[in-house]
């Protein structure tokens, strides 16, 4: 019998699960931990609420929970409850698929002003993370600037531009349904070090902002490079910059039919935070693209802002005993190889790069690793305790499990709760959650 531990349960834990299931069949025992007592992850946390097709992911995650051999272990966090050692010792091997949950920090004079916030805690906030629920989001003031050039920037972009009616069948919290509803907010600013040909965004996210009520999306022309330089883009790209195309080609008289204006300001590298106790300005320098890198022109000007949300990257939380690549801000492994025993996947892997799709090989991969390390005996298996052991533990540490039985049971008092059009109310504190079950 192989006992294998998946730390994290969002997409990269779930596949890996589900390969060694496929793998191992009856001859493995999986169980996928996670620190809160709800499963999936960034599905649930991460993935902007108007996106619920995404979202539809986790019903394939929920048929991997109903193979007997497979176990979902909420309520448990590595590294407080329970340590990577205590892992180690109890399954054949451990995958740590925790993701990167913390924002990549843009340390920049200024960045102690209030109402700058990273996107993790900005998405978290708005998406129900118990951990983000009562950070001090401000949406009284008139200007927002959003830092970053990729689709989570775009996310929150849509997100603040949006009216309550366009939430509908959408499962965003009510604490931010209602702070949006009384949103004064009329420009949205998003910045990048680069230029088009350099954005990060995807042609259906960048597509979304031509189709909102009461906001119109503005590129400066001059800002975007003779239209023949697009043909050398790859096709995804090349859609992606004949939408800018699109939008600097909106009329004027559009965007003064709009309450809400969200502007592309490219060529633009923040250098300082600017305010009075809450931030007003960003202060950014003027660049230019050379051989894909910006260079800053020494050329300098502000930008309004009452809020300020910083979606420039990703990094993992360190855990103790665990070798970690601070530079990249990921686990330091080898094509998911760690430590003897110890494997990761996902973002804890490569980085906060791909979709939730690229998941699934990379869960697939290092189960064939964790097979062809056993075969070769550079992972020696049998005689651990596994499942049985872990049990024992958490009953001396006095552990409170969470199990998905116990899920189902918080996801429908959530679906319950649900206001109407919604197709759930997120708990958003984790003693709501383990109340709801009963």
């Amino acid at each position: 019998m192989r006992h294998i531990a998946v730390v994290g349960s969002g997409p990269a834990g779930y596949y890996t699960a589900e390969a060694a299931q496929k793998h191992w069949g009856e001859d493995a025992r999986i169980d996928i931990f996670d620190m809160l007592p709800v499963p999936y992850g960034l599905i649930r946390t991460g993935v902007a609420p108007d996106h619920q097709s995404i979202k539809g992911v986790s019903r394939r995650f929920e048929k991997t929970n109903l193979n007997e051999n497979v176990r979902f272990v909420g309520n448990v966090s590595l590294g407080k409850d329970v340590s990577i050692q205590e892992l180690s010792g109890l399954y054949d091997a451990v995958v740590l698929a925790t993701g990167a949950p913390r924002d990549r920090e843009l340390d920049l004079p200024g960045k102690e002003l209030g109402n700058i916030h990273g996107s993790a805690a900005f998405v978290g906030w708005y998406n129900g993370h118990p951990e983000f629920t009562n950070i001090d989001v401000d949406l009284s003031g008139k200007h927002a600037v959003v830092i970053g050039m990729g689709n989570v920037a775009l996310d929150v972009a849509r997100v603040l531009a949006k009216t309550p009616q366009e939430f509908d069948g959408a499962d965003i919290v009510q604490h931010a349904y209602d702070a949006l509803e009384a949103s004064t907010i009329e420009t949205i600013t998003i910045v990048g070090r680069r230029g088009p040909h350099q954005i990060m965004m995807t042609p259906k996210e960048l597509g979304e902002l031509m189709h909102l009520e009461r906001a119109s999306p503005y590129v400066d022309a001059g800002d975007l490079p003779p239209e023949e330089d697009d043909m050398i883009l790859e096709p995804g790209l090349r859609k992606s910059v004949r939408l800018l195309r699109d939008f600097a080609a909106i009329p004027a008289s559009i965007h003064g039919e709009t309450p809400v204006t969200i502007e592309f300001d490219m060529f633009a590298s923040p250098i300082a935070f600017h305010g009075d106790g809450r931030v007003r300005e960003v202060e950014v320098e003027e660049t230019r693209v050379e051989a894909g890198r910006a260079i800053g022109t020494g050329n300098t000007y502000r930008i309004r802002a009452d809020l300020v949300v910083t979606c420039i990257g990703y990094r993992t939380s360190p855990i103790p005993d665990v070798p970690f690549d601070e530079r990249a801000g990921r686990f330091a492994n080898d094509e998911g190889r760690i430590l003897p025993g110890i494997y990761c996947v996902g973002w804890a892997r490569r980085g906060p790069s791909g979709t939730i799709g690229t998941n699934r090989p990379d869960g697939y991969a290092v189960v064939e690793k964790i097979a062809e390390d056993m075969e070769t005996g550079a992972l020696r298996h049998g005689g651990k305790k596994g499942r049985e052991g872990f049990d024992a533990l958490a009953a001396e540490k006095g552990l409170d499990i969470v199990t998905f039985r116990d899920w189902k049971k918080i996801e429908e008092a959530e679906e319950a709760a649900a206001r109407e059009g919604a197709p759930r109310e997120k708990f958003v504190e984790i003693a709501a959650m383990i109340a709801a079950r009963g």
